[in-house]
């Protein structure tokens, strides 16, 4: 999907987020933080939700796809050249996602109520597509907390895991799971 254009999803809309979307996206990131991770806005792990537009708005390899419905957003779906930082990611995944190489999903979020509408699928397609057109990337990595209800089973759908940091007791006790989305799947997704 080229920045300009958007897709129908029912009665949302699925696009590139434009300067008038900042406030609502933030507000769902947050809410999400705060709701439904329960342990809040983390400066360290968080830095770009402060600057939406800096991050995802003005870098030609980043972007932030939203979904909106009436004028309001309710989802995102964030694409950055960084990979997992070490701490708090292991080592291990740091260096087989190098930043500047390495396309990470994140940001992946939907506000509860709009769940089950198949926009998670959507944004996450159209950050695959923006993806696969821009320049450098050689991988696509996410990691997600599986204790919000269904990450788990919808990444499990669309990627490959490459490590459960349940196992190892890693990453602070949460329910992180890391993946990998080949680069020529923006097809599959959806």
């Amino acid at each position: 999907m080229d920045r300009r254009e958007q897709a129908e999803v029912g009665p949302y809309l699925v696009r590139h987020a434009r300067p008038e979307d900042v406030a609502g996206a933030r507000s769902v990131m947050l809410d999400t933080f705060y709701a439904e991770f329960g342990y809040g806005y983390v400066p360290q792990w968080h830095d770009d939700v402060v600057d939406i537009e800096g991050t995802y708005l003005g870098h030609p390899r980043h972007t932030l796809v939203v979904a909106v419905l009436d004028g309001k957003v309710v989802g995102t779906t964030a694409v950055n050249s960084r990979g997992p930082a070490h701490p708090p990611h292991p080592r291990r995944l740091a260096e087989r996602y190098p930043s500047g190489r390495t396309a990470q999903l994140l940001r992946v979020y939907v506000r509860p109520e709009h769940r089950r509408h198949g926009l998670a699928g959507a944004m996450v397609k159209a950050a695959c597509a923006f993806i696969a057109e821009a320049p450098g990337y050689e991988s696509i990595y996410l990691h997600t907390n599986v204790d919000v209800p269904g990450a788990e089973a919808f990444w499990r759908s669309l990627a490959t895991e490459v490590f459960d940091a349940r196992t190892t007791g890693e990453h602070g006790g949460f329910g992180t799971v890391h993946f990998e989305i080949p680069l020529s799947a923006p097809a599959v997704v959806g």
